[in-house]
């Protein structure tokens, strides 16, 4: 090689060289931005899940509460309907005694006069 030649390539390998630590740098801030971002979309996503298991937490003792409640208005639907029926019978036996009285009147009634 020439001396000429020698020193295009040194000129091109000073050239290189000197641009491998500016990507370098670059390379190394953007991985560092990127690694950031990275680090604080996982903080807000285990913020988000902390959340989501303590709202999960809320549902379950809300649906155990439920079905309790469910179970005691079952309760008190039956309750309320044995009233309903024993209400019922009473009344109906009162009314029946009621017209078999008028009834009884009023046949004795048309028995004294004939």
């Amino acid at each position: 090689m020439t001396s000429t030649s020698r020193s295009t390539t040194s000129n091109q390998h000073t050239r290189h060289s000197t641009l491998n630590p500016t990507l370098t740098q670059s390379s190394t801030s953007s991985s560092s931005s990127i690694s950031m971002n990275k680090q604080r979309q996982y903080t807000h996503l285990h913020a988000q899940l902390a959340q989501l298991n303590a709202h999960l937490a809320d549902t379950e003792n809300l649906l155990r509460m439920t079905s309790m409640q469910a179970q005691d208005m079952r309760f008190l639907g039956g309750y309320v309907g044995a009233l309903f029926v024993g209400a019922g019978r009473v009344l109906g036996e009162e009314s029946t005694r009621g017209r078999e009285e008028r009834v009884g009147q009023e046949g004795a009634k048309e028995g004294g006069r004939g």
